[in-house]
């Protein structure tokens, strides 16, 4: 009689990865935001071998990661930044007229980027963008309108534009002092009757990256007093 092996344990690192394979999937649109998120959230959760490889076997690209295998970089990390940096700019500039616009995504922003908005608005969200060149220049004219920028946290950024009755300032968490390795971005311009804001805001699947490693960290603390009680 022979008896079953036990399931081989996940470790911390095939589960960044497995979610690095869910990042480019919803990036390339293989999963919509609301699956990408349930399988987010299940990889983190995750505690083998066999509730991991669900999570990735519709999607191609690689095998699920061995252990000991190294950890991707992080989008917003030193090396992530510097992948988001070069290439040919997909949008210079932006307009809107009784209406709106929207870039959002994995979209590439264009070292001199120009927003017009007039009665209408529009939201430019930097937080997976790509970028021609490392310093970036974003003018935004708002006439009786009003223009969104989201930016991750980590990103260099600096507000310089006027408001006219209106407003032209930034707001939202910081992480301390901005990453060296992320581009510098200076958004600028004027606001006569409308506003223009910068908001630094991590993105939902950053969010919860984070929290499932507090709670990986207060479990392995509890982990530890547990020890050092018994």
């Amino acid at each position: 009689m022979t008896s079953e092996l036990p399931e081989m344990r996940a470790s911390d690192t095939e589960r960044e990865r497995v979610a690095e394979r869910l990042r480019d999937a919803v990036a390339e649109g293989r999963l919509d935001m609301e699956e990408f998120e349930q399988r987010l959230d299940a990889a983190y959760k995750a505690r083998t071998h066999g509730e991991l490889e669900p999570l990735v076997s519709d999607l191609p690209v690689g095998d699920l990661p061995v252990a000991g295998a190294a950890a991707p970089v992080a989008a917003t990390g030193p090396g992530g930044w510097a992948k988001r940096v070069g290439g040919p700019a997909t949008s210079k500039g932006a307009f809107a007229f009784w209406g709106g616009f929207g870039r959002k995504g994995t979209w590439t922003v264009a070292r001199k980027f120009t927003t017009f908005t007039l009665m209408g608005g529009g939201e430019l969200d930097l937080r997976e963008a790509r970028f021609e060149d490392r310093d970036t220049v974003i003018r935004c004219i708002a006439i009786m309108g009003g223009v969104h920028v989201v930016v991750p946290p980590e990103l260099n950024v600096e507000v310089r534009g006027i408001g006219l009755m209106g407003g032209f300032g930034q707001q939202g968490e910081s992480v301390g002092e901005p990453n060296p390795a992320a581009p510098r971005v200076v958004v600028t311009g004027f606001a006569i009757m409308g506003g223009v804001g910068v908001e630094r805001k991590r993105t939902r699947a950053e969010k919860q990256r984070l929290k499932a490693e507090r709670a990986q960290q207060a479990d392995r603390l509890t982990k530890g007093e547990r020890k050092e009680l018994g």
